[in-house]
């Protein structure tokens, strides 16, 4: 019995230990990408914010329907833009962002609204699958390295939407990072235009997860002071061509930086639940091994207790055999 079992714990010592080589792996790869996509984040923020001012200014000064700036005041149709990973591993990285989209969803629908779906990455599709959720279009192979080809594909489905009326406000919902070890899930207009001083972003405080506190992106630090204008345009051509030539480099520097946070996000969760895998392996490990090093001292017990009684057993037969022999020796000698 103990010989089996030993042979059981060392069957599952060696998938643990196979385990904790893939989960070391992939924690190391995760780790070597986050500085680089950290890098991405930092090179695309000044572009999309200096295009989102030049779009907002661009909207007020030529007098263009004010559809395109500002926040609806009762949008009757929505788009959702949802931004996970195509893979798993992640800890809660893609539930957490697919578990905020179907409560904006649902909020939106008790208020009267229609809401249409878009996503990036293979795990919202199963998810709202799963949910009788349709999905308008689904983005996969961009989550890991997405490019700029690859939100140029996601904004060319968005901004015909808006301009032609079918939604009268795009939201995104996906994951930014603030370091690597604090990502948060946020909820961003993308189209109407806001204006250019970004609003605060509330995140989850450490005290728990009911209280919140409000801190400033650092990387946001660049953004221009309140009232700060950037001068007088004159127009040629007219505010509306030069608006259909904005709107979309807009849209795809928004999504091309809402991927990249994503993607660093990714990499953070997937390096930190990849770390505690590997932790839990480790224990795993010990506890198994001093399981099977005491069922080991058990199956040597008992075989130095067989061998003892076997030995025992063997001695006790020699005695008894000598007494059997020993009184008629004794009676050959008396005649």
């Amino acid at each position: 019995m103990a010989g089996g079992q030993e042979r059981v714990l060392r069957r599952r010592i060696r998938s643990i230990e196979a385990t904790k080589k893939i989960t070391r792996s992939f924690e190391l790869i995760a780790a070597s990408q986050i500085a680089r996509a950290q890098g991405r984040i930092a090179g695309s923020r000044p572009y999309a914010r200096a295009i989102s001012d030049i779009l907002a200014a661009t909207v007020k000064e030529s007098g263009s329907s004010t559809r395109l700036l500002g926040v609806p005041e009762s949008p009757s149709n929505v788009l959702a833009l949802v931004i996970v990973a195509d893979r798993g591993l992640a800890g809660a990285y893609n539930s957490s962002v697919l578990r905020s989209t179907e409560r904006l969803i649902r909020a939106g629908v008790a208020k009267g609204q229609n809401y249409k779906v878009m996503a990036v990455g293979k795990k919202a599709q199963a998810y709202f699958r799963f949910r009788h959720q349709p999905v308008e279009r689904q983005f996969v192979g961009m989550s890991d390295r997405p490019s700029f080809d690859d939100a140029r594909r996601v904004a060319g489905s968005i901004v015909p939407l808006f301009l032609e009326g079918e939604v009268d406000l795009v939201q995104i919902v996906s994951t930014r990072v603030r370091s690597a070890s604090r990502q948060f899930v946020e909820t961003r207009q993308l189209l109407p235009v806001l204006a250019s001083e970004p609003p605060p972003r509330v995140t989850p405080d450490r005290a728990g997860p009911s209280s919140m506190v409000v801190e400033p992106d650092p990387l946001d630090a660049v953004a221009p002071e309140p009232g700060h204008q950037l001068g007088f345009f004159e127009f040629e051509p007219d505010g509306e061509q030069l608006l259909a030539a904005l709107i979309p480099q807009y849209v795809e520097a928004a999504v091309y930086a809402a991927l990249l946070e994503a993607s660093a996000s990714e990499h953070a969760a997937r390096q930190r639940a990849m770390s505690a895998a590997t932790e839990n392996a480790e224990e795993l490990l010990k506890t198994l091994r001093r399981v099977m090093n005491r069922a080991r001292q058990d199956t040597i017990t008992t075989e130095i207790m067989e061998i003892v009684g076997g030995s025992e057993a063997l001695r006790a037969a020699a005695g008894h055999a000598r007494d059997l022999t020993y009184p008629q020796a004794t009676e050959e000698q008396t005649v």
